[in-house]
């Protein structure tokens, strides 16, 4: 297998960065992206390795599963971002192993040299061993889940505009979301929204009174991460709304249009055309590797529990950030949380303490900033947690609207994402409810490098041709010629990444 010490070619585009070193980045979510744009420019060399070519804003995914904005409002070519930097090449495909000693990652049948390597490669979500339920209740990671999400709310509403089976319709128009933080929040708000009003005017036969969300949790609030009064005026909203809060509910089975929940008062039967996941997260399956490969802890739900400056023991040349990491130097020893926040600026400050030791320095220590968190819970209304700060209702959506639209990476998504949010407040209308694809097609979707095979020319031959040809080949329909397809992600790709192995 190659070994390769600069960018994918013979020569680099630059011939000064041939002695510069070498900073590998894995993931290009918002840790990922944070360290990048901080390198680019600078007097190393970046190759981001990530199994999509763009950078998703994981954060607005509810509203991709809803119909307010499109895949393209929340997804930015990460060619777009970074790529015209000079030092930093994108390379599409997944890395599947690494080896600290040697310095060196896996991907794409090649090893990869590194002076340094910095992973932010996220995090999926877990059915917490009933991996059966994924299909049945598909999560809310990456694009295709979210289109999945939207496909069976607009088909199971389509249907019931035509049922007379009063019991049917119910069904149809009945879904589920399982979890209560706030993407299970923001998914039961915008859905009992897009149920009630948004399609009121479009479907003629529906009785709006028998849309029904249910939102599952085990605890006794939703938000349970934020201040009791932020968690009261969510839930009480969320009720408001239309939305059924189940607390103290854990769920025991889910069958196709069936999940069965666990509550002080015995087993309840759910049945709903559509059940969403939003309870669990699992990091990237490379901490995991890099654990065996390196020797590094993990701590109880598979994270790589690192040193002051993100770095793992024995190996200072690796540093983990984002959804990944395990980061308790904090002030009360407390590991940062996994969002948006904390992984941008993990991403710049280990870009910059790499650059401060290439050039002799070093950087000042990390210190997180606490913005605090927020989550939205209907049109117009969220909450939020501004450092003891607490609002709710319109100022805590407005909050919310300029903290997203800052976190966004494109200047293009924060235009078109703030014009449809005005005009969703104007009109009530969603404009993204289309129904494309297949029933499941979404689901155990595969990622990473496609590889075509050049079509083979057949042997020289002074015999007649066969009308035979092998069943394991293709025969071209105009020149007869043998090509063979085949895709490098069939035996490696998960489902739930979303950004890299992960997502950051």
């Amino acid at each position: 297998m190659a070994v390769e010490r600069f960018f994918l070619e013979l020569n680099p585009p630059d011939e000064e960065l041939r002695s510069r070193p070498h900073v590998v980045v894995v993931g290009g979510g918002f840790a990922g992206l944070k360290a990048v744009q901080a390198l680019a420019g600078q007097p190393v060399r970046v190759p981001l390795i990530d199994k999509r070519n763009f950078n998703l804003f994981q954060p607005l995914l509810y509203q991709v599963a809803t119909g307010l904005v499109a895949e393209s409002d929340v997804a930015s070519p990460l060619r777009l971002l970074v790529g015209q930097a000079p030092n930093v090449q994108i390379l599409l495909g997944e890395v599947v192993d690494l080896d600290p000693a040697a310095q060196e990652v896996v991907f794409n049948d090649r090893r990869y040299r590194y002076d340094h390597l910095i992973l932010a490669t996220g995090s999926g979500s877990t059915y917490f061993g009933h991996e059966e339920w994924r299909a049945l209740a598909p999560p809310m990671k990456i694009l295709e889940h979210a289109d999945e999400i939207r496909r069976r709310v607009l088909m199971a509403l389509e249907e019931a505009e035509q049922t007379p089976d009063q019991v049917r319709r119910q069904f149809l128009q009945t879904a589920v979301v399982v979890g209560g933080g706030p993407s299970g929040c923001e998914l039961a708000g915008s859905l009992i929204e897009l149920m009630r009003h948004a399609l009121e005017r479009d479907f003629k036969q529906l009785d709006i009174a028998h849309c029904q969300v249910i939102l599952v949790d085990p605890g006794d609030r939703v938000l349970r991460a934020m201040h009791p009064s932020l968690s009261a005026a969510a839930g009480n909203h969320l009720r408001n709304c239309g939305v059924e809060l189940l607390l103290g509910g854990r769920v025991q089975s889910i069958e196709p249009g069936r999940i069965t929940v666990k509550t002080e008062d015995g087993d309840r039967v759910l049945e709903a055309a559509t059940i969403g996941w939003t309870a669990g997260v699992k990091p990237s399956h490379l901490g995991k590797l890099l654990a065996e490969r390196s020797g590094c802890p993990l701590d109880r739900s598979g994270r790589v529990v690192v040193q002051p400056d993100f770095s793992i023991p024995k190996f200072p040349s690796i540093r983990v950030v984002g959804d990944l990491t395990n980061y308790s130097h904090t002030a009360d020893a407390k590991p940062l949380p996994g969002m948006a926040g904390p992984a941008v600026q993990m991403g710049t400050w280990v870009a910059k303490d790499i650059l401060a030791g290439i050039s002799g320095s070093k950087a000042k220590p990390f210190r997180w900033f606490d913005f605090g968190s927020m989550a939205v819970v209907g049109p117009l209304y969220a909450v939020a947690d501004l450092r003891g700060l607490r609002v709710s209702g319109l100022l805590g959506w407005l909050l919310w609207g300029v903290a997203h639209l800052a976190f966004m990476p494109a200047n293009e998504n924060r235009l078109t994402l703030l014009t449809k949010w005005l005009w969703q407040i104007a009109t009530r209308e969603h404009a993204s409810l289309l129904i494309t694809g297949h029933p499941d097609q979404h689901m155990g979707v595969e990622v990473g490098l496609e590889r075509a095979e050049r079509v083979i020319d057949p042997p020289a031959t002074t015999s007649k041709p066969s009308s035979e040809t092998s069943s394991d080949a293709t025969a071209s329909p105009k020149t007869g010629l043998l090509t063979e397809h085949r895709t490098s992600s069939e035996t490696e790709a998960t489902p739930e990444s979303g950004n890299s192995a992960g997502i950051g």
